[in-house]
């Protein structure tokens, strides 16, 4: 066994010479496999896994033309997920960063009746792109708040799921419009890139809330594009949006590109929210990740059936 003992990535003509001759690859999202790791590698690869439930680091075509199968690590991170996507929200609306900067910098004097004040979830209205296992988690925990209405869009009406909400399938532009808070919570494909644009925030409220923690599809709906998750937003447009007063703030986990580079225009707004993408960041949502990865893996070398195999 070859192993990559460090947190950083692996470089990849480090990880081209050691994967010569392997039978198995046990890969995060942050190893490109690609046709010239898949040559290095050779005809003994049999099977890859990956730590994550996005695959768009993987050339999925050449893959298949090789007959290897692929193991991922998917629905064990829609908790931790959503209740990151929560999180952030509450930190986004009620301007808790801000706050925080005000205790260091001496900005804290006496009580002002309208000092720090933010956007409460009571009685408003929710929409949320992609009502998904992660939409829904994220709708269940909101619900208690007091939320009024739900709002939500996709591919198609989900009744069923949306009953526990009572939520409304409306249009991406009644969304907009409609919305006090608004999270982006759908995979990011080719139709969904860019739809947050500078028409969509045109039509929000001054007052509404934007929070952006859209996903890499994984299992049947995969792309072989390599597309950055932040990419269901123009974050041009989201910085006009914010630094024009269009819409009132914004939380992001996910960005374009990753990591965000320190310079970046939303990097210098007070109403801008970034995170380093840490939606599974949990101890135990990891240790499942991994001891789902690891299984895969050793079930696809022994030729038995995976427990997330993603069909090809």
């Amino acid at each position: 066994m070859e192993l990559w003992d460090s947190d950083e990535p692996i470089p990849s003509k480090e990880l081209e010479q050691r994967v010569a001759g392997a039978y198995g690859l046990l890969c995060l999202l942050s190893d490109r496999v690609d046709k010239k790791i898949l040559d290095a590698a050779g005809a003994n690869l049999k099977v890859i896994s990956t730590l994550s439930v996005g695959v768009d680091h993987l050339a999925l075509d050449e893959i298949k033309k090789r007959g290897i199968r692929v193991g991922y690590t998917p629905d064990v991170l829609t908790d931790a997920t959503a209740e990151l996507a929560v999180s952030l929200l509450l930190t986004t609306c009620r301007r808790l960063p801000e706050a925080m900067a005000e205790v260091k910098n001496g900005g804290w004097t006496s009580w002002k009746p309208l000092w720090m004040c933010g956007y409460g979830l009571t009685q408003s209205t929710v929409g949320i792109m992609g009502l998904g296992r992660i939409g829904q988690a994220i709708a269940r925990r909101l619900k208690p708040f007091g939320i009024q209405r739900f709002l939500y869009t996709g591919r198609q009406p989900k009744p069923q799921e949306a009953a526990e909400f009572q939520a409304e399938f409306v249009s991406a532009s009644q969304l907009a419009a409609e919305s006090d808070f608004i999270v982006v919570a759908c995979s990011l494909t080719p139709e969904t890139k860019g739809l947050c644009n500078r028409d969509f925030f045109q039509k929000m409220k001054k007052t509404a809330v934007f929070v952006n923690i859209s996903r890499q599809p994984g299992g049947g709906t995969h792309t072989t594009t390599a597309i950055s998750r932040g990419d269901v937003v123009n974050q041009d447009d989201l910085y006009q949006a914010l630094a024009s007063g269009q819409i009132a703030a914004a939380g992001l986990d996910v960005t374009t590109p990753e990591p965000l580079p320190t310079e970046h225009p939303l990097l210098t707004l007070k109403n801008c929210v970034i995170l380093p993408h840490i939606g599974s960041a949990t101890y135990k949502t990891r240790n499942t990740m991994s001891l789902l990865a690891a299984n895969n893996l050793l079930a696809g070398l022994r030729g038995e059936p995976m427990a997330s195999e993603l069909k090809l």
